[in-house]
């Protein structure tokens, strides 16, 4: 599902105007990756995609409903949102219940719950877990747990915020695995992320945002072999990215399969 953004601007009670006229167009099935310093308004923009924000100018289109006409529940249809922090998120007494309560208030049946439920324990590992508290579970699976209530709410836009904070590298793979599962569903994926290696593998588009506008937007091999601009907010390429331009590399390599090819 295509979501447009047009002159979008907001401004905080305080007088931060966190956002200063972004204009882009994500299109359904793509999968973006959002970088940039803290404060460059990289959640300020995600917020305004499921109404939890307003634009105090310009617009946002998902598909074509317009989120100041759209309430926060009915957007919660079509955008899914993870939490950096899952603790904001989860409120169930165990993981199966946390996991069925968004299908259900979606209003699906029953069978069609079950399906999704069934599929995203599976896809999240926490088949074995469905009995469990998840505050008795580790940090690192209460973040499971939070992505897995939202792969089973369907939806066909879906957000992470930060999705790696915190996390050893068996549940980054796990968390890469997901995403990867929602591309081949046409899913588009939208992640706000400071893990640029994690950015490198995973996304073919790169957002990167500067005191609330656009610095960069293109291909990642584009966008990550702007090392110069990119340092305008504090983002620095991926290891292997900077190593292949020191090599002299004629191409931008993203990650080890690159740089390895195009060594040889």
């Amino acid at each position: 599902m295509k979501i447009e953004i047009t002159n979008l601007r907001f401004t905080y009670p305080t007088g931060l105007e966190a956002l200063q006229g972004i204009s882009l167009t994500i299109n359904a099935g793509e999968q973006v990756a959002i970088v940039g310093q803290n404060g460059a308004g990289k959640t300020t923009l995600v917020r305004h995609f499921n109404g939890l924000l307003q634009p105090a100018c310009g617009s946002v289109l998902i598909g074509d409903w317009d989120t100041k006409k759209t309430s926060v529940a009915k957007l919660a249809s079509r955008v899914g949102y993870v939490f950096q922090n899952p603790d904001e998120q989860l409120f169930s007494r165990d993981v199966l219940t946390e996991i069925t309560f968004g299908p259900r208030n979606l209003g699906y049946s029953k069978e069609k719950i079950d399906g999704l439920v069934k599929r995203a324990l599976a896809l999240t590992e926490l088949s074995d877990k469905t009995e469990i508290n998840p505050y008795d579970l580790s940090p690192t699976w209460r973040k499971m747990v939070a992505l897995a209530s939202i792969i089973a709410m369907d939806t066909p836009i879906v957000i992470f915020d930060e999705p790696t904070t915190g996390q050893d590298a068996l549940n980054v793979a796990r968390i890469a695995n997901v995403i990867a599962e929602l591309r081949q569903e046409g899913k588009t994926v939208v992640t706000i992320t400071h893990d640029i290696d994690f950015c490198a593998e995973n996304f073919e588009r790169v957002i990167a945002l500067s005191n609330g506008q656009v610095l960069l937007d293109g291909p990642a091999r584009e966008v990550l072999g702007r090392e110069e601009i990119l340092a305008q907010t504090y983002v620095d390429p991926p290891q292997l990215t900077r190593l292949g331009k020191r090599l002299g590399l004629k191409e931008t390599v993203r990650n080890q399969e690159e740089f390895l090819k195009a060594i040889w």
